[in-house]
């Protein structure tokens, strides 16, 4: 099965989403669902509960979750992490295509991957 993505607000742009969504990519975002100004907890558990990988400049955070579901043996649909401002929308959207092409929602499950390993 494909990914499916849950783009958290910090990574939401609407040139993303048209984007994303024009190549066929099933993606939601936080506004979308109602989850604006939540904490990130929130954020990985909704994308969770939808089984949609989340996508997020937010690396900090987001790894210290990462490290907590997996000690409390909780499990999550994937989170795909990206240093903010250092990707156009293009890059962005050509990167998380690769991954989408190459991975899984079974192999991404409870697992981090970063934008930066999936350039040229």
């Amino acid at each position: 099965m494909r990914i499916r993505l849950y783009l958290e607000e910090d990574a939401m742009d609407g040139d993303l989403l048209l984007a994303l969504r024009v190549r066929g990519t099933d993606v939601a975002t936080a506004l979308e669902a109602g989850m604006i100004r939540l904490e990130d907890a929130d954020h990985l558990e909704f994308a969770t509960s939808q089984g949609r990988a989340l996508y997020s400049f937010n690396i900090g955070d987001y790894c210290f979750l990462h490290t907590e579901y997996l000690n409390q043996n909780k499990h999550h649909a994937g989170i795909i992490l990206a240093s903010q401002q250092q990707y156009s929308v293009g890059e962005q959207m050509r990167r998380l295509s690769r991954i989408i092409g190459a991975v899984s929602a079974e192999e991404i499950r409870d697992s981090i991957v970063f934008l930066s390993a999936w350039g040229q």
